[in-house]
């Protein structure tokens, strides 16, 4: 199999893909995938804390909005890939899925993590988000005004 991008940009979106994913669909998919490899630890899940910032309009200047717990974790594959994992929440389970795949995605398993992995969870994603999208539209309402003729 060939690797694919391994562009930092490519990088970014399968580690936010990771991240994002649902926890149970995407345990169920790396044990079905049986993506199973030996692996030193770099630094074994920890759970920590971030602040988030925001920004008024969206652009303006940053302001603190509030703190959330993420896990993280960095492991070594055997061939010496490194793989990072952070997540959002308490999940070290999950944060060392999203390190063992990291790694992998960065090796010639490319293409079947991407397939086995990746685009399940991407499809799975995109159907959750359609889901929600047609339910907030069922409930949108559309307000106008009506001319009085008082003018």
């Amino acid at each position: 199999m060939t690797r694919p991008d391994a562009s930092p940009e490519a990088r970014k979106a399968w580690i936010g893909l990771l991240a994002k994913a649902p926890p149970a669909s995407f345990a169920a998919l790396l044990r079905q995938a049986g993506l199973k490899h030996q692996f030193t630890w770099l630094r074994q899940p920890e759970i920590g804390s971030v602040m988030v910032q925001g920004r008024m309009g969206g652009n303006g200047s940053a302001f603190n909005l509030g703190e959330i717990t993420v896990t993280r974790c960095s492991l070594q594959l055997a061939c010496g890939t490194v793989g990072h994992g952070y997540v959002q929440g308490r999940d070290k389970a999950k944060a060392e899925r999203a390190a063992l795949c990291d790694a992998l995605l960065q090796t010639d398993e490319a293409g079947r993590v991407t397939e086995e992995i990746l685009t399940p969870l991407a499809s799975e994603m995109a159907e959750a988000a359609r889901s929600r999208a047609a339910k907030s539209a069922a409930t949108k309402v559309d307000f106008f005004t009506m001319v009085r003729g008082e003018d």
